[in-house]
């Protein structure tokens, strides 16, 4: 990036994030975020999903620099209040592609909505979930039972995904990595990685007796009946993060960390 831009300012409702806004505010202007050229996000990595899913809707090719107020933010650069300016001129810019999760409820229902990180299927009760798992059109597991499963990006890879034993995907793999929630048949299935190309299809196999969620990041469908989920590259959203400390290297030192 270079020249400088015009910026919005976006802050978390919390005590931290918001004396960190009122501290930007005497230092620097900012602009409407309809006006704006980057916008600058206060808050942790679940308030950075929140302002990109917001983004989707109205703005998506407007580039985001986050700073961190949150507990672990991840997808957040370090939070100075000095040469703001300075530092968005000379950021990396990353494209992040979501998934665009379709699900379809036993009462007939069906929802579209993106996912930055992953979309998790989840067991709604004390009863395990029973999947069928296909893979552009062919089932390649007609019977998983589990506590869920997941699909993730690869700037979602280090977070839920990385919890439940998942691999890391560096962001321009061109994967996604098909994670099981505590799989209990078959006990040593450990997961898929795909390309970023497939289209992955679950069905409930026993919706009824067995209910499973759908969860899109922080967008949850319950009941339902079966899910499609493919990556949506009509809509690049663009992380900004200074050199020293970009997202790419950050996912690869997460395989050294302990």
């Amino acid at each position: 990036m270079s020249g400088r831009r015009r910026l919005a300012l976006l802050a978390s409702p919390t005590p931290a994030a918001q004396a960190a806004a009122a501290e930007l505010h005497r230092h620097y202007d900012f602009a409407d975020p309809s006006d704006a050229e980057v916008v600058v996000a206060l808050g942790g990595d679940g308030f950075l999903l929140q302002t990109l899913h917001a983004m989707l809707a109205s703005r998506p090719t407007l580039p985001v620099f986050g700073m961190n107020q949150g507990t672990i933010g991840f997808l957040m650069n370090e939070w100075r209040i000095d040469a703001l300016d300075e530092r968005i001129e000379h950021a990396r810019a990353f494209a992040v592609s979501p998934l665009s999760m379709e699900a379809v409820t036993v009462a007939g229902e069906r929802v579209t909505t993106p996912a930055i990180n992953e979309v998790s299927l989840l067991r709604e009760t004390r009863q395990t979930a029973w999947l069928e798992i296909s893979v552009n059109g062919r089932c390649v597991l007609p019977e998983l039972i589990c506590d869920g499963i997941l699909l993730s990006t690869p700037a979602g890879s280090t977070a839920y995904n990385l919890s439940v034993q998942g691999p890391i995907l560096p962001l321009d793999s061109g994967l996604v990595a098909l994670t099981p929630i505590s799989p209990f048949r078959p006990r040593r299935w450990r997961g898929a990685i795909l390309s970023d190309r497939a289209v992955i299809e679950f069905r409930v196999l026993d919706p009824e007796k067995r209910p499973v969620s759908a969860v899109a990041d922080q967008v949850e469908v319950r009941d339902i009946a079966s899910v499609k989920m493919a990556l949506d590259r009509s809509n690049p959203l663009t992380l900004l993060f200074d050199p020293e400390h970009a997202l790419d290297d950050r996912i690869v030192m997460e395989q050294f960390a302990f």
